[in-house]
Formats: C-alpha cells, structure tokens, sequence
C-alpha cells in the first residue's frame, strides 16, 4: 500500500509575532519544519512526502529537505490562502496510483511514530479515514455574543488532531468542492458521507500558535 504524506506548512504564524511564517520559527536551533519533517523522513510507513510550504519559501523548505537528508520529499508546492487549499495544490502532487495520504500539520512537530499507525490501521478495516483525538479537560459551552445559550455533553466532544489518514481517492473528491471554511480535511470527507474513525491521540501533539506553545513544545523536546 502506498502511503504519500501531505505536510502543511504554509501558516503565516502572526501570533507568533515573528517577521517570518510559522513554520520557520525556531525549535531547539532549528526550523519548527525539520522537526515533523524528520519524523516523516523516518517513519517506516511513508512512502513519500510532498511540503505545502509558504509561498516564496518553496527554496528554503528544500533547503530545510536536504540539510537533514529528508529524502522522501518529492515536491514542494506553495501553500494556497487557507489550509485546506494548501492540502488540495499538494495533492495534485501525489500520483494517481497512490492509496493512502496522510496529512500533518508542521505546527504539530511532536509526531510519534505510534500516532501514525494508529491512523494508518483503520484504512485497511473498511473506513475512508481516521483521525487522532484526545479529550477535553474543559467544560464546553455555546454561545451567542456574551450569552450561554448551551452546555454541551463533554463526554461526546474531542479535540482533534492531525496526522489525519484517508484513503486518497476519497480525499481528492473531498477537496475538490469548496474548501474556504474547513478547519481540518476530516469535515470535507465527512461531508461527502465518508466514514471517519478515531483513533487515540497524544498530548504531545501540541499546535504551535503562539510563543507560549513553541516554549511549552521545545521543553518536552529537550526531555
């Protein structure tokens, strides 16, 4: 089974108050990318992998592939102006004849091995996709401007994280409607009636949106 990997590292990271995208800060004296980068360059279930990297850093992305040897990298493609667009100019990077994209975040650049199996195994029992997921500590509530409208049952609400697995011909039709409001490319294939399973997820897998999550990621790197 051919497993490509799609990396989206397109973010502009403005919360990071840094003059350069998100995937680009520094963690632990390195690009924030090098660092899920590897951990795809070195899991034995990729295949491949194809970077939608910053627009105008396709150069320094590949630069970023060599110096750590990340010979899986097939093509590097400038991010789209959301992220499920960035996903969908990747994929016309992944051949026809591949089964399986999985799709990683680099702002989650903790990536275990273990997660990525976890993922993987579900595609091969029947389900068009998984997702990790870990739950939620916090009481959720809806609102309307400054007004609770509704409690919701914590116990039927997760936090989702990526990598995210999906059969890759179910991916392609996912993304080739309107993609503009997508938050994660589960919702796509779930809105085309796909099956999606959750799998356990890990803490570690953190995203990186702001300084306090880069210095929170970088102390459990040094662990």
């Amino acid at each position: 089974m051919s497993v490509w990997a799609v990396l989206a590292a397109a973010g502009r990271g403005e919360r990071l108050g840094s003059d350069r995208p998100k995937a680009f800060a520094r963690l632990g004296g390195r690009p924030l990318l090098a660092e899920s980068l590897e951990r795809l360059e070195e899991s034995g279930w990729i295949d491949a992998i194809v970077i939608a990297a910053p627009p105008e850093w396709e150069e320094p992305s590949i630069l970023v592939a060599e110096e750590i040897a990340a010979t899986k990298v097939s093509a590097c493609v400038p991010g789209g102006e959301s992220r499920s667009e960035s996903v969908r100019l990747a994929l016309e990077e992944v051949p026809a004849d591949a089964a399986v994209v999985l799709v990683h975040d680099a702002a989650r650049p903790l990536l275990p091995e273990a997660v990525i199996e976890r993922v993987l195994a579900p595609l091969s029992e029947g389900w068009d996709g998984a997702v990790p997921v870990v739950p939620l500590a916090d009481t959720v509530k809806r609102v309307e401007g400054e007004r609770v409208v509704e409690t919701l049952p914590r116990e039927d609400l997760v936090a989702v994280q990526t990598p995210q697995a999906f059969l890759a011909d179910v991916l392609r039709r996912a993304v080739g409607g309107d993609v503009s409001k997508a938050t994660d490319c589960a919702s796509l294939v779930e809105a085309q009636g796909g099956r999606v399973k959750i799998v356990e997820g890990d803490p570690r897998l953190r995203k990186v949106t702001d300084s306090d999550d880069l210095a929170l990621v970088e102390s459990w790197l040094e662990r």
